[in-house]
């Protein structure tokens, strides 16, 4: 039997051979990045669980292509903002927010949170501010499906930034955790949304604030996933750089560490393990928290809804868990690592 030639892997899809001279051909008759990114979409079938292209993510993977001389692509018409914006406020980090007197002492002093998505100009220019302000990673746009929330009161105004945005492709532990292979990891893994970014503002010092922040925003984070991309995830995970942070917020939340990166990153081919160290913390949603020594092992079928019709997620999905329930750690790291 002849086996079948190797294909090339972006940003967590195999394209074959076969694919790539697809995406070649659209690449020389279509005039923008854009309508080549769609019509790639619709030629191989990429999209969201609720029938959505994946077009964000198909043009990351095109330009990764077009930089690794496998198409060419047209001259991007408009920039896409990232040069623009500054990752940090400065140099020396100064703080270019108003920020109001906060002589709260506990969580009842602060006043009645409101945490909401930041769907509007005004809220995602605070939390941007808020991010380059005050985390140590700075502001970048956060790729694919994402949800960005922000906490206020009326007194201390926005004082916290959430994210959870697209998992990491690959993590071992998570991965033998969970009991994936690779072909199952790639099916299901948008099952699972990365905390990408978690930040208390650093005047606004409270005994278990973060891990109320924790606990209200993975309350909702299923249904707002829902309301948006039309599937519910299943487990969140996020990664906490060991030399910064103690994760003790996230496990008074009831978040499970699961081990440690090595310090590669998604972007270490030749094995440099040149980034920091972080520990896996993930926690189910909507089952469950683990407690004691309690473990179990479950074979599950996860439906969602497209349509009116159900979509399910046989075998292995996610399956093999265990674990212990359960500051520095009011700022959580990227994802990358």
């Amino acid at each position: 039997m002849t086996e079948s030639p190797p294909g090339v892997l972006y940003c967590g899809r195999d394209f074959t051979p076969a694919e790539l001279d697809i995406i070649s051909q659209l690449a020389a008759a279509l005039p923008t990045r854009a309508a080549i990114s769609r019509a790639v979409c619709d030629a191989l079938g990429w999209a969201t669980p609720d029938g959505r292209r994946k077009d964000m993510t198909a043009r990351v993977a095109l330009n990764r292509m077009a930089a690794d001389g496998l198409i060419s692509l047209p001259p991007p018409r408009n920039g896409n903002g990232n040069g623009r914006h500054a990752r940090h406020s400065g140099a020396a980090g100064q703080i270019a927010l108003p920020l109001p007197a906060c002589p709260a002492a506990t969580l009842g002093d602060l006043g009645p949170i409101t945490i909401a998505v930041a769907p509007s100009a005004r809220a995602s220019r605070q939390w941007n501010q808020l991010i380059r302000d005050h985390h140590y990673l700075g502001y970048a746009p956060l790729a694919g499906a994402q949800i960005r929330y922000l906490a206020a009161t009326p007194a201390a105004g926005p004082f916290a930034a959430l994210a959870f945005a697209a998992s990491a492709w690959t993590c071992a532990p998570r991965d033998d955790h969970i009991g994936w292979d690779p072909a199952t990891r790639r099916a299901n893994l948008n099952l699972i949304c990365g905390n990408a970014r978690f930040l208390i503002r650093p005047d606004v010092t409270i005994p278990n604030l973060a891990s109320w922040l924790l606990a209200a925003v993975t309350r909702r984070l299923p249904a707002d996933w829902q309301a948006r991309y039309g599937y519910t995830p299943v487990l969140a995970e996020t990664y906490v750089e060991t030399s910064r942070f103690t994760g003790a917020s996230y496990r008074a939340a009831n978040w499970t560490r699961i081990g440690q990166t090595k310090g590669r990153g998604k972007l270490d081919r030749h094995h440099d393990h040149a980034l920091p160290v972080k520990d896996i913390y993930i926690y189910p949603l909507g089952f469950p928290s683990y407690r004691g020594d309690i473990a179990y092992k479950e074979e599950w079928r996860w439906q969602r809804s497209h349509a009116g019709s159900s979509m399910g997620i046989s075998g292995r999905a996610l399956s093999g868990w265990s674990g212990r329930p359960g500051s520095r750690s009011q700022s959580s790291p990227g994802r990358s690592g």
